[in-house]
């Protein structure tokens, strides 16, 4: 009797050992999948129910790269995906070794992969994100290669590179209604270039074109590739509650700018880039204490001009939006980290607050915000224009920018005043700097037209 039970309690412990296990071994759904093609790389992302053990290898003739996920499953559909635009010629999946799954891209040709994981945000679950880069360059050297418009006595146009914050799989703040950042700044952006291309002596140049993500470094390597005179990076700010509101222009921080040199000090690669942009200074073959000295002079160069700049910027913004701080801001953001070309970053807006969620969503808000930080940076280089280009050009042999002069606001003045020293009226002068109202700003530098 003893036997049996203890038989008996041994196949027991068997069959719930059994049962314990079999959670252990339930698979990790792929649950979506999504594509992102740039003009450097595209870049594949599958959502998973969880983190997933992963491995990915390139093979030649045909060229294929080969994901294998361990301990998953597939509810996704591949065929569902518009590969125009990719190297991808078509996406196979098949089970393997049981429980695992294997996933093939047929590419148009080979290409340099690299994969990781994403945690959770507010938009999306865990995934897994695997880049395609074309290291041959074939499809970035349109995007990347300068254009500079040029008359026929050789005065250049002033370059401005404008940035739209995030993009791809990076949706950057999301407002209440699901508005998302990313789509808002890169029509912004557009705007923009519209405008700056429009007008005489400048030309505009766009890190992305595109719902794609830009790696942050590179979107300096960008304008420095564009030669830009000006970096302009596009956001909207976001914060936990709704009521903070108002539009912001951010230069780089002194803290930022001193890690900046030390890294460029560090790195022997970029000894041989071109620093001072269009200037034309180089570290390669400077020893460090002359390279140091060289950086801090164009670092604080930088600073002051986007400074300069970002104050300009602001005080058109101020026509048109309320502003979230009275003067320009100083942080660390990469974006900013230019030794050699003055660099702004503008928060449009908080797409947290319902009613600039609301507004940004217009075209018509947008544009007129758009105007606004066109406004700055002409007024910003009439004053101060680049040597060698046509605004430069016409401020030394005394020609207005298109028949147009400014006029900085000083304490006691009115629109009213304003209009009536310049021979003209306060609604053409509204019209003419996109003002909602007849109220001015101290320090606000306003456009006015020839009479």
């Amino acid at each position: 009797m003893a036997i049996k039970t203890t038989i008996i309690l041994r196949t027991l412990v068997l069959v719930l050992a059994t049962l314990v296990s079999l959670p252990l071994v339930a698979r990790t759904l792929v649950e979506g999948a999504r594509i992102w093609p740039a003009p450097d790389h595209t870049r594949l992302v599958l959502d998973t129910g969880g983190e997933v053990d992963h491995n990915i290898f390139s093979l030649s003739g045909p060229s294929r790269l080969v994901i294998d996920l361990k301990n998953t499953s597939l509810k996704a559909d591949f065929a569902a995906l518009d590969l125009e635009g990719s190297p991808i010629k078509r996406i196979r999946s098949a089970p393997r070794n049981g429980n695992d799954l294997r996933v093939v891209l047929d590419l148009k040709s080979d290409i340099k992969p690299r994969s990781f994981q994403l945690e959770p945000n507010q938009q999306y679950g865990h995934r897994l994100v695997v880049d395609l880069i074309d290291e041959g360059g074939s499809r970035i050297e349109k995007a990347t290669a300068p254009t500079v418009t040029q008359d026929s006595s050789g005065k250049r146009d002033i370059i401005v590179v404008i940035d739209a914050g995030h993009g791809g799989e990076d949706p950057g703040a999301i407002g209440p209604r699901g508005t998302r950042e990313k789509d808002v700044v890169l029509k912004m952006a557009k705007t923009l270039a519209d405008l700056i291309n429009r007008q005489p002596g400048y030309t505009a140049k766009l890190t992305r074109t595109g719902d794609y993500y830009i790696g942050l470094r590179n979107r300096t390597i960008l304008a420095r590739k564009y030669n830009a005179d000006l970096f302009v990076s596009v956001h909207a700010d976001a914060f936990r509650t709704p009521q903070p509101k108002g539009a912001s222009v951010f230069a780089l921080s002194q803290r930022g700018a001193t890690s900046e040199t030390a890294r460029w000090l560090a790195n022997s690669e970029n000894r041989s880039d071109l620093i001072g942009g269009a200037g034309g200074l180089s570290l390669d073959g400077r020893d460090d204490t002359l390279a140091g000295v060289l950086l801090d002079l164009s670092m604080t160069a930088s600073i002051n001009a986007s400074l300069g700049v970002g104050s300009s910027v602001l005080g058109q913004l101020g026509g048109v939006a309320e502003l979230h701080k009275p003067g320009v801001e100083q942080a660390a953001f990469a974006v900013l980290k230019s030794p050699d070309i003055p660099s702004i970053l503008v928060e449009a807006g908080f797409i947290s607050n319902p009613q600039e969620e609301k507004n940004l969503s217009t075209e018509w808000y947008r544009t007129r915000l758009a105007k606004a930080i066109m406004g700055g940076i002409d007024d910003y280089f009439q004053k101060t224009p680049p040597p060698g280009t046509l605004l430069a050009w016409q401020k030394q042999n005394g020609q207005s920018g298109g028949g147009v002069s400014h006029y900085r606001i000083q304490r006691g003045d009115t629109l009213s005043g304003v209009a009536r020293k310049n021979q003209t009226t306060v609604s053409e002068l509204m019209q003419f700097n996109d003002l909602r109202d007849d109220r001015v700003m101290v320090g606000q530098t306003i456009r006015i037209p020839a009479s």
